[in-house]
C-alpha cells in the first residue's frame, strides 16, 4: 500500500462506516487527516459514531488528525472545513468525497424536496468541494480527488430494490462529474476518480437491513482502504478520469 507520509487528506462522512475506515487507513499510511461530518459529538445522530471519536482513534494509534463539523450541503461549512485544514496543515493533497444521503422512496411517493435534498448532498457538494480544493492542490503541485460512488450508478446492475431512483441518479451524476472534471484539472496536476466500494457492512447498512440479514460476502470498511490509498497518490498525469470498483483493485485495475 502506498505511503502517504507528509500528505494531507480530507475525508467527509468520517464519523462512521466507509468514511471512518478510510480516515483510519489513510492516517495509518502517514497522512494527516481532516475528519469531517455533521456528527461531532455523541447523541447528535441516531447511528453511533462521531468524528471526534475517529480522531481519537487515529491519535491513539500515533497518527495526526483534525475533527471538523461539516454539513456538505452547506457551502459555508465546506469553506470552513477547507480553511480549517489549511490553517492546521498548510496544504491539501487528497480529498475523499464520501459523505452522502441515500434518499430512499418510491417514485410515486417522492417529492421535489427529496430530489433537491439528494442533489444538494450527493452532487452539488462535489462541485463546491472541488472549487475550494483545486486551487490549493494546484498551488501545492497537484493532488487527488476521490469521489465515492456506488453500483447504483450502473444501469447494467439490476439488483437495486425499488425506492432508490433518486439515489441512483445522484450517483450516476457523481461519476460523470468525476470523469468530466478529470479532463479539466489534469494539467493542474490533479487526478479525479470515482470509486465504487462494493457491498460494505456499515452502521447504516446494518440499520437498514438488520442484524439478521445474510451478510455473507460483504466487506468491512477496511477492505476499501488499499484502493483509496492507491488513488490518493495519483496525479493528473497518472491514473485519472476512471470509474473503478474497489473489489477489483489489484486484479482488473490499475
Amino acid at each position: 500500500m502506498p505511503e502517504l507520509d507528509g500528505t494531507v487528506a480530507i475525508v467527509t462522512g468520517a464519523s462512521r462506516g466507509i468514511g471512518k475506515g478510510l480516515a483510519l487507513g489513510l492516517a495509518a499510511a502517514g497522512a494527516s487527516v481532516t475528519c469531517a461530518a455533521r456528527t461531532l459529538l455523541d447523541g447528535e445522530h441516531e447511528l453511533p459514531g462521531t468524528v471526534t471519536a475517529t480522531v481519537d482513534e487515529i491519535r491513539v494509534a500515533g497518527g495526526e488528525a483534525l475533527a471538523v463539523r461539516c454539513d456538505i450541503g452547506n457551502a459555508d461549512d465546506i469553506t470552513s472545513m477547507v480553511s480549517a485544514t489549511t490553517d492546521a496543515y498548510g496544504r491539501i493533497d487528497v480529498l475523499v468525497n464520501n459523505a452522502m444521503t441515500p434518499t430512499r422512496g418510491l417514485f410515486a411517493e417522492s417529492t421535489i424536496d427529496d430530489w433537491e435534498q439528494s442533489m444538494r448532498i450527493n452532487v452539488r457538494s462535489l462541485f463546491l468541494t472541488a472549487q475550494e480544493v483545486v486551487p490549493i492542490m494546484e498551488a501545492g503541485g497537484g493532488g487527488s480527488i476521490i469521489n465515492i460512488s456506488s453500483g447504483a450508478a450502473d444501469p447494467e446492475i439490476t439488483g437495486m430494490p425499488p425506492g432508490y431512483l433518486i439515489y441512483c441518479v445522484a450517483k450516476a451524476a457523481l461519476e460523470r462529474f468525476s470523469t468530466a472534471l478529470a479532463l479539466e484539472v489534469a494539467d493542474r496536476g490533479i487526478a479525479v476518480n470515482a470509486l465504487r466500494p462494493g457491498a460494505v457492512r456499515t452502521e447504516m447498512s446494518t440499520h437498514e437491513l438488520g442484524e439478521d440479514f445474510d451478510w455473507t460476502g460483504w466487506e468491512t470498511p477496511a477492505a476499501v482502504v488499499p484502493a483509496v490509498s492507491y488513488l490518493a497518490v495519483q496525479r493528473g498525469d497518472g491514473f485519472t478520469g476512471r470509474i473503478v470498483d474497489s473489489t477489483q483493485y489489484g486484479t482488473v485495475w490499475p
